[in-house]
């Protein structure tokens, strides 16, 4: 198994992670691959039409596709396909194609967002948008304050990508919309919920475990697939959502879980952001909630600097050890192991189309115990 030390200072006496890791299913890439096309197709020529208009805009509108076709999991288009193919749907049909293409504009709008919100300085292992412009800004010497202006153009540039998103679902049935609507509700206010309880220090390990699916368990999993489900056969979306629902909560659940131990403890070269980031905004995970629960006096000491932005290497070490030495990684992993059980017991069985089960499963495995 491939080992992961604690990083930032070297001691022959710090704690070692090891991870058990699950290969992407191969159908991840195929799909992959049609949404990036699909995405290309659309935003090359929007990028063109508004930088004929004028030449400022080359730039923001470049960003939207500098970032979507930059990488990523295209988690969301895979979860979206299979839960089409489940009910019968063409796990190749150009809807669900254009589905997965929504959900990546989406999943980037919410990233330009989360960037302003958090101040992070890097995403997918390159300067994040608000940081680019507003050193453009200083450099420059335009007027007013840099850093207001550069959180202003990602926001503007996120919005934008909020838009593009809902283009890409007009063929879309009134029961496809009423789910695209709820998902968007439900991200936002997991987003408010998260930064709420940043700011708040809140640390309860039932209130973190419900931010957590709100801000990305639901709309990276359950609800992908109950739209990929409700646009191939929508009149039997009623039977089939509490079906899929089955596997996609516990599932989103562990992928989050999952995000949160990469977040604490994850390296930045496989993480493309910065080590311990989560840990320096006081980010309210599950994992932390159950380390401050166990914590020891002298481990909570250690633990009350979660939240501090000057967190230098070694603290942020610091506290990766207690987090570990209160037990909470091993009991969030077992939690993240339960939870992909749950989530494959379902799926393994429910009525569906075998093919779309198979890949179920296989995903099922991929995302709860990922490195990247």
């Amino acid at each position: 198994m491939p080992r992961r030390d604690l990083a930032t200072r070297p001691t022959t006496n710090r704690h070692s992670l090891r991870f058990v890791t699950a290969q992407a299913p191969p159908s991840l890439r195929l799909i992959a691959d049609r949404v990036a096309v699909r995405l290309d197709e659309v935003l090359t020529p929007e990028l063109e039409r508004w930088a004929a208009l004028d030449p400022d805009l080359r730039d923001p509108m470049a960003e939207i596709r500098r970032l979507v076709l930059s990488g990523g999991k295209r988690l969301r288009p895979a979860f979206c396909t299979w839960g089409h193919a489940a009910v019968g749907g063409d796990p190749e049909a150009q809807i669900v194609t254009d589905a997965g293409a929504a959900f990546e504009l989406m999943h980037a709008f919410a990233l330009f967002h989360d960037d302003v919100m958090d101040d992070a300085a890097s995403r997918r292992g390159q300067p994040t948008t608000h940081t680019v412009w507003g050193r453009r800004h200083a450099e420059l010497g335009w007027t007013g304050e840099s850093r207001r202006f550069g959180e202003g153009v990602a926001i503007l540039i996120g919005d934008l990508a909020f838009v593009y998103a809902d283009q890409m679902l007009a063929n879309a049935n009134q029961t496809a919309w009423k789910i695209w609507n709820e998902l968007r509700i439900e991200l936002n206010v997991g987003q408010v919920l998260d930064i709420l309880g940043s700011v708040s220090g809140v640390r309860d390990v039932a209130q973190a475990e419900r931010i957590c699916r709100y801000k990305s368990g639901k709309y990276t999993i359950e609800r992908p697939l109950h739209l990929g489900a409700a646009l191939a056969d929508p009149d039997r979306f009623e039977i089939m959502g509490p079906v899929l629902s089955a596997y996609g909560l516990p599932l989103g659940d562990a992928f989050q879980m999952r995000d949160d131990v990469m977040g604490a403890f994850g390296d930045s070269t496989t993480t493309g952001k910065p080590v311990g980031g989560d840990l320096r905004e006081g980010k309210p995970t599950p994992l932390l909630a159950r380390a401050l629960a166990a914590a020891s006096a002298a481990q909570g000491q250690v633990l009350a600097n979660v939240g501090r932005a000057d967190l230098s290497d070694v603290e942020v070490a610091d506290i990766q050890q207690a987090i570990v030495d209160t037990g909470a990684l091993a009991d969030l992993e077992a939690t993240i192991l339960r939870l992909s059980d749950q989530a494959t017991a379902a799926i393994s069985a429910a009525d569906i189309v075998d093919s779309a089960r198979d890949e179920l499963i296989a995903l099922a495995a991929f995302v709860s115990q990922r490195e990247v």
